[in-house]
C-alpha cells in the first residue's frame, strides 16, 4: 500500500488515516485516547475560570456563530471551528496537557478539540471518536518527528505547525473523508501551519494550539464540500518540509512502519503546569525537599546539569507574570522548593512576585550537558552550612519511560475538575469518558462538560 513511488508522501499518510480500521487499532491506543481526553477536560475546566480564558470565551460568545459545537466549561454552543479554537486554547493555556518526546509537540490540544467538534456535530459514536483521535494524534506526531530537530530549532512552535495536520486528519476521519479528500484537507490545513516561539510566556502560545485545531476542523469540512489543495503539502517542492524545515526532514520518520510502530507511545501526560523540559528539575527538587525537609532560608544554591533545551526554552531569569514563570526553569525550581509543587497555582502573578520564591529563584543555575536527555537531570542543592544533597533523575514523571499512571491521572483530574464541578459531577464525567468506547455518541460527555461560566 505504501510502496508505490507515484503516491506523494501526503497521500500515503492520508491513506493510512482514511483506510485504517477502528477495530484493528491496538487496544492500548484507545485506552490512551481516553486518558488524554480526561486530562483535557481536567485542565480545560480549571483553565476556563481564569481571566486569560475569558478573553476568548467571551469573544466566542459575542460572535454568535451557529450553535453546533460546545465549549468546555461553558453553557453555550458555537460553530465547530470556533469551538475547536477556544477548546484548543483552553487545553494549552496552563501548559498542563501532554508532550510527545523528543519533539515537544503537544498533540492533545490541537487534535482533540477538532475531533470533539466534528463528532458532536455528526453524532459519531464514542469508539469512532476515540479512534479518530488516535489516528489524528499519530499523524501529528509523525509530521513532528519528521522535522525534528531542525524545524523547532528554527523557531517554529511545533504544536501549531505539526498539530494542524493531526487536527485535519482526526476531523477528516470523523467526517468520513476518503484519501483524495483527506489529501485536500491536509493541504488546506497545512498551508495555514503557523506559530513562532517568540510568543512563549503569553496568550500567543495557547493560541497556536487553538488555531491549529480550528484550521484542521475547517479544512476537513471544506474538503468534504469539494475544496481542493496541494497534492503534496508535506513533501512538495514548496511544501511544509521545504519551506518550514529547509535544514532537514525524514520521510522514514513520517511513513516508516505505519500501523506497526506508534509515535503515540512517546506521548506523556504532564505532572507540572509548565514547559516539559523543566520537569526533571522539579522532580529532583521536590524529592530532595521532601527527603531532607528543606526550607527556603537554608538554601545557598540549586545547581543543575541539564539538556540544552532547558535554557533555550526555559531561560527567563526574571519572569514578570505567571505565564512567563512557566518558561523559567529558575522559577520552576524555586516554586518546587518553596511549595513542593508545580501546579498552575505556582504560576500565578502573585507567585512570580513572591519574595520568598524570588529569593530562591536567584540561587538557581544550570549548566548545559549535551549528554543529558530531555527527561533527565543532575541536581545539587547546597545549604548555607556548607552541606549538600545530590540527586539524579533518569526519567522525569510523565515521560515515556516513567509514564503517569491511571491512579495519578485520577488524582490530577479530581484536583482540577473539582475546582469547577461538585464531586459527583466530576465523577460522572470521568465515568462517561472511561466508558466512551461503549457509547453511541458524545451526548453524555458533552452534557457533563458544560457549565455556566460566572
Amino acid at each position: 500500500m505504501y510502496g508505490d513511488a507515484v503516491l506523494s508522501v501526503t497521500r500515503k499518510l492520508a491513506e493510512f488515516v482514511a483506510n485504517s480500521e477502528d477495530a484493528a487499532l491496538p487496544e492500548w491506543t484507545i485506552h490512551e485516547a481516553k486518558r488524554t481526553l480526561l486530562n483535557l477536560f481536567a485542565i480545560s475546566l480549571s483553565a476556563s475560570r481564569s481571566d486569560d480564558a475569558g478573553i476568548l470565551i467571551d469573544w466566542a460568545r459575542r460572535e454568535g456563530c451557529a450553535a453546533r459545537a460546545s465549549v468546555v466549561g461553558s453553557d453555550f454552543k458555537t460553530s465547530p471551528g470556533t469551538a475547536a479554537l477556544v477548546n484548543g486554547y483552553l487545553c494549552h493555556l496552563q501548559d498542563y496537557d501532554d508532550t510527545h518526546f523528543p519533539t515537544v509537540l503537544h498533540p492533545t490540544a490541537p487534535v482533540w478539540p477538532a475531533v470533539l467538534a466534528a463528532a458532536e456535530e455528526t453524532g459519531a459514536s464514542g469508539f469512532a471518536t476515540l479512534a479518530a483521535f488516535v489516528l489524528g494524534a499519530e499523524a501529528a506526531c509523525r509530521v513532528a518527528i519528521s522535522v525534528h530537530p531542525w524545524h523547532y530549532d528554527a523557531g517554529w512552535h511545533i504544536t501549531g505547525t505539526a498539530g494542524v495536520f493531526g487536527a485535519a486528519a482526526g476531523a477528516g476521519r470523523i467526517l468520513g473523508l476518503e484519501p483524495t479528500a483527506l489529501v485536500a484537507a491536509l493541504g488546506a490545513a497545512g498551508t495555514r501551519a503557523s506559530g513562532v516561539r517568540e510568543v512563549f510566556g503569553s496568550h500567543g502560545k495557547p493560541l497556536h494550539a487553538g488555531q491549529a485545531a480550528a484550521s484542521g476542523m475547517q479544512a476537513a469540512s471544506w474538503a468534504q464540500a469539494g475544496f481542493t489543495a496541494s497534492d503534496d503539502i508535506i513533501g512538495g517542492r514548496r511544501g511544509f518540509w521545504a519551506v518550514l524545515s529547509p535544514a532537514g526532514h525524514s520521510e522514514d520518520a513520517l511513513l516508516g512502519r505505519l500501523g506497526e510502530h506508534w509515535e503515540l507511545r512517546m506521548n506523556g501526560l504532564k505532572p507540572y503546569a509548565n514547559g516539559v523540559v523543566s520537569h526533571p528539575l522539579q522532580d529532583a527538587v521536590i524529592e530532595l525537599r521532601n527527603a531532607h525537609e528543606l526550607k527556603p532560608d537554608q538554601i545557598a544554591s540549586i545547581q543543575a546539569r541539564v539538556h540544552p533545551l532547558v535554557p533555550e526554552l526555559m531561560g527567563r531569569a526574571e519572569p514578570r507574570v505567571g505565564l512567563e514563570g512557566k518558561f523559567s526553569f529558575r522559577h520552576c525550581a524555586a516554586a518546587a522548593l518553596v511549595d513542593g509543587a508545580g501546579h498552575d497555582a505556582q504560576f500565578s502573578d502573585a507567585k512570580v512576585k513572591d519574595p520568598v520564591i524570588a529569593a530562591v529563584r536567584a540561587k538557581v543555575s544550570a549548566t548545559v550537558d549535551p549528554s543529558v536527555n530531555e527527561d533527565e537531570v543532575y541536581v545539587t542543592i547546597t545549604l548555607n552550612d556548607g552541606s549538600s544533597h545530590e540527586i539524579h533523575i533518569e526519567h522525569a514523571t510523565g515521560s515515556p519511560e516513567n509514564p503517569m499512571s491511571d491512579v495519578v491521572l485520577r488524582a490530577k483530574y479530581d484536583a482540577l475538575a473539582r475546582e469547577v464541578f461538585p464531586a459527583d459531577r466530576a465523577d460522572a464525567l470521568w465515568h462517561a469518558v472511561w466508558t466512551l468506547d461503549e457509547a453511541p455518541s458524545l451526548s453524555e460527555v458533552v452534557k457533563l462538560m458544560q457549565l455556566p461560566r460566572k
